[in-house]
């Protein structure tokens, strides 16, 4: 049963001489009642009924500050026999106090839970309401020390004013609250705050203050090895708000800024991590940032999540990373960007943007990272593994959705996103520049090979369903996308917007009349790439589109400008979708790689779609195995000259449906489809060249047009097939002249009037 003082009231001292104490009762009635002290052997408190009421807490005020007593826990006051000190036995523990120094004692049922400490120069002054309740402080010089072991939750701490040799250490078993008013310590051979409690911890930044935290370059040997890892250092969890600011100078030889050995959540206030000899931020068990800001310029990690995740809902983030080997934000865990901006800058070799052991996940905000460090080759068995300085590395899986992504890289072989897993992308802007050559090198197992830097590099599947992607790389052998799995492009409801230049040169592996070498290509996947729908602009130094195993394009539209092989897989289907390719060799090459002249079992199959392909020193089309042609429109402006060919085919040429048109060279390897087709084709051959633009016209006896189509080079031969082609029928053919009216789309006029 609870006690209660039997009076609601206030105490007032009053001295008259040095043994002349009385004491005055007001009642709540505002009457007053004066004892002589020296008339009073003691004072008792007890219980007047169960439903009696009254105040939680006893208020002594004196010269030294507040002292508060929980009523309940008060088993008697007495006096000595001069009447000039009072004793309070509680519970607890007996408080003494002299009466000369109590201006009066109150009651009330809010407890002032706060210890004000302020540092002016070496020294320090506490006031300690909470000294009679368990909270010890002592005070040596400006280095504070609090023992919390009041038993009560979320006790203050309040910090201000200025000392160049002091510290703030506490004990706790509870959860705590510190405020820091505007507060600055330097501590010259430890922390200049030291939280010594596994307890969450509150810190509140005062508005319009700046609080600044500096520890010394040395640290004193701790008492029972405590840990003491930097400026700011707790053994438990902090939770920042408050929207004024805080900065630290981490100078600790082998410490970090901003430690928790359990996890930092920041919600308010400007923080800033203006050094670190090691990390800016280091925390065993995640980061958390949902507002506020955080600027970090350190030696080691930016932030170190440890085996945590990182997890940025909002606020804003800066971070400088200047050194080799280190990383702005890294953790073991997942790392997720949810909102608020995101800006990295890395130029440490082999060093990394974002490094999580496990996935990254960009699902809102906006990131930039810019990296200049480069690769490091590291000796490993017969040669040497590289490590590169990357933007985002993952050890599975990357996926972005809802955020704007801007990736810089411009040190030797620098990477934009790099992961072990999957990548995946829905929506957003994703923007990857990097300029760092590649170059070969000896690996692991001792053979020749080579390192480069891709924009995107995934060792598992590439899944893009929407969203806008530029990547444009200059270095060499610098790849714009690639993986060891499956690629696949749009969805029946999303389309991706991707725009994609290579133009570094090729990195010779091995030399000799067929050398080895490194491309750099645009999109090339180990396993199958799917397209079902978006828009591709490409612009590559190598191959526009590759796989080693097939390439299926069910809808979209590409255009690729600029290429040395537009689009090559074994395997290379055309269902649905519009394809723009220009090629300096091969525009379409169906092979397994393995070079002759015979059926290697690769296939072309054109089974719907629009396709115009344009090659000007290679084929148009070239399928080491078979072509079929069964649907869809394909337009072939052949190269100009032999040996080159409009049609190159080893297996079967089959034709069953669609609309073909090519124009070739005079070569003796001209194609034509196999009498097996299914549709009708004609070949058209003169033993003089036309020139580029000259007009093909075909037409049948009545004049009905079936082409009327201008070649982008010149020409020796058309080869042309429609199911508006049939046996026994006369065709006129007219080259050169003009047309008027209708349109023209690449090269096929239509819906006019020819004159020749």
């Amino acid at each position: 049963m609870k006690k209660f003082i039997l009076l609601l009231m206030s105490a007032t001292f009053v001295s008259t001489g040095i043994f002349a104490q009385v004491v005055n009762i007001v009642k709540n009635d505002g009457s007053t009642q004066q004892f002589d002290l020296a008339d009073v052997a003691s004072m008792t408190v007890g219980v007047v009924d169960s439903n009696a009421s009254g105040e939680g807490f006893l208020r002594v005020h004196g010269a030294a500050g507040i002292s508060q007593l929980f009523v309940e826990e008060i088993d008697s006051l007495y006096f000595n026999t001069d009447g000039t000190v009072a004793y309070f036995q509680t519970a607890r523990s007996l408080s003494e106090f002299t009466l000369a120094d109590v201006d009066s004692m109150t009651f009330s049922d809010v407890m002032d839970s706060t210890v004000y400490v302020n540092y002016a120069g070496s020294a320090a002054t506490v006031i300690n309401p909470m000294a009679p309740l368990g909270v010890s402080v002592s005070v040596s010089g400006a280095d504070v020390t609090v023992d919390a072991a009041a038993d009560i939750s979320n006790l203050n701490y309040r910090l201000s004013g200025n000392s160049g040799d002091g510290m703030f250490k506490i004990y706790s078993d509870k959860k705590l609250n510190l405020y820091l008013d505007g507060v600055q310590i330097t501590n010259p051979d430890g922390p200049a705050i030291n939280i010594q409690s596994s307890k969450k911890m509150s810190v509140f930044l005062k508005t319009g203050t700046t609080s600044v935290l500096t520890d010394g370059e040395t640290y004193a040997t701790p008492p029972n090895d405590e840990d003491q890892k930097g400026a700011f250092f707790s053994e438990g969890q902090l939770i920042f708000a408050g929207s004024g600011a805080l900065q630290i100078n981490g100078v600790g030889s082998d410490e970090h800024g901003l430690v928790s050995d359990d996890y930092i959540e920041v919600n308010e206030g400007a923080i800033t991590v203006l050094s670190a000899v090691k990390d800016g931020v280091h925390v065993n068990d995640g980061f958390f940032m949902n507002g506020g800001s955080l600027n970090i310029n350190s030696d080691g990690d930016g932030i170190d999540g440890g085996a945590g995740p990182v997890e940025i809902l909002g606020g804003n983030i800066v971070v400088l990373n200047g050194e080799n080997d280190n990383d702005a934000i890294k953790c073991d865990s997942t790392i997720l960007i949810a909102g608020g901006t995101v800006d990295l800058t890395v130029a440490g070799d082999q060093s990394k943007g974002i490094n999580s052991d496990q996935d990254v996940v960009i699902a809102g905000g906006m990131l930039t990272i810019s990296t200049s460090g480069n690769v490091v080759l590291e000796p490993d068995g017969s040669g040497f593994d590289p490590s590169y300085c990357t933007a985002i590395k993952a050890g599975t899986d990357v996926s972005i959705s809802a955020a704007t992504v801007i990736l810089s890289t411009v040190g030797e072989a620098g990477r934009g996103i790099s992961g072990d897993g999957n990548f995946s992308m829905s929506s957003g802007i994703l923007s990857i520049n990097s300029t760092g050559d590649g170059a070969a090198y000896t690996n692991a197992d001792g053979d020749l090979d080579a390192y480069h830097g891709p924009c995107i590099k995934m060792d598992g599947n590439i899944d893009i369903a929407g969203g806008e992607i530029t990547l444009n790389h200059s270095g060499d052998g610098g790849k714009a996308l690639t993986n060891d799995l499956e690629m696949r492009f749009g969805t029946a409801t999303n389309a991706p917007v991707i725009n994609i230049t290579t133009s570094g040169q090729n990195i010779v592996i091995t030399g000799g009349r067929d050398p080895e070498t490194a491309e750099a290509k645009a999109i090339s996947a180990d396993s199958a790439i799917v397209i079902t729908s978006g828009t591709f602009n490409i612009s590559s130094a190598d191959d526009g589109i590759k796989s080693k195993a097939a390439i299926t394009v069910n809808g979209g539209n590409i255009n690729i400008t600029n290429s040395y092989e537009g689009i090559e897989a074994p395997f290379i289907t055309f269902t649905a979708g519009e394809v723009h390719v220009l090629a300096s060799d091969d525009a379409l090459n169906a092979t397994f790689g393995v070079g002759g002249e015979q059926d290697d079992g690769s296939l072309l199959a054109m089974n719907g779609g629009y396709v115009v392909v344009s090659s000007s020193g290679g084929d148009g089309i070239d399928s080491n195995g078979r072509l079929h042609i069964n649907g869809g429109t394909i337009v072939v402006h052949g190269p100009p000259s032999s040996p080159e060919v409009g049609v190159d085919v080893n297996g079967a040429f089959l034709v069953n449906g669609g609309f073909m048109v090519v124009s070739g060279t005079n070569s003796n390897m001209t194609e034509i489809p196999s009498q097996s087709s299914g549709q009708y084709s004609l070949l058209m051959r003169t033993s003089t060249s036309l020139n580029a633009g000259a007009l093909f016209h075909l037409e049948d006896a009545a004049g009905n047009e079936l082409v009327t189509f201008a070649p982008e080079r010149r020409y020796y031969s058309i080869t042309f097939s429609s199911a508006a082609l049939s046996n026994g029928t006369t065709y006129r053919i007219y080259t050169g002249g003009s047309y008027s009216g209708g349109t023209e789309a690449d090269g096929v006029y239509s819906g006019g009037t020819y004159s020749g």
